[in-house]
């Protein structure tokens, strides 16, 4: 048996291998940049829940938070009316298509499709009955958390960070 072939096909074995690692590193490194928040931690207060978030690279507060239990991915948009869902997404969540509404976006007035979260979460932060539009040009994978959510809670931004409150939890 050839000693160097072996040696070889080890090597190359090893090569493979880490540069697999590596990519699996850097690629987690680089989503933790895009959402710092993907496991928001909360603080339970006698009558408030707080959760706090830092911004991302580009300026943005994305977390990964939950509809009706299911893990997604929101950009906070207080410009946003409502909370809006990417159709594909809003399909995969089993989200009811209700009537339909136009809605003015940055690429023009396009057909949206009303709807309603039974349950939103953000840590421990817990939302009922959350409006929100199904936005069928709108590409996955990010919905955007508008004031239908934002407007049920108390925000504050200092510097990089930017704390939501929501007082009276479940009651």
């Amino acid at each position: 048996m050839d000693t160097s072939k072996i040696g070889q096909g080890m090597f190359a074995a090893a090569f493979v291998l880490g540069i697999a690692m590596l990519t699996i590193f850097f690629g987690g490194v680089e989503e933790r940049k895009r959402n710092p928040n993907q496991n928001p931690q909360s603080v339970m207060l006698a009558h408030t829940v707080e959760v706090s978030l830092k911004r991302n690279r580009q300026g943005h507060y994305v977390v990964t938070g939950a509809i009706n239990n299911h893990p997604v991915e929101l950009l906070l948009d207080t410009g946003a009316t409502d909370v809006v869902i990417p159709e594909a997404l809003a399909d995969r969540l089993q989200l009811r298509r209700g009537r339909p509404g136009r809605a003015m976006t940055a690429n023009g007035p396009i057909t949206v499709y009303e709807t309603y979260i039974d349950q939103l979460s953000i840590g421990d932060i817990l939302l009922f009955n959350v409006r929100a539009s199904i936005n069928p040009a709108m590409p996955p994978p990010a919905i955007l958390l508008g004031m239908s959510a934002l407007g049920q809670l108390e925000f504050v931004q200092s510097g990089d960070s930017l704390t939501l409150k929501q007082h009276n939890p479940r009651q």
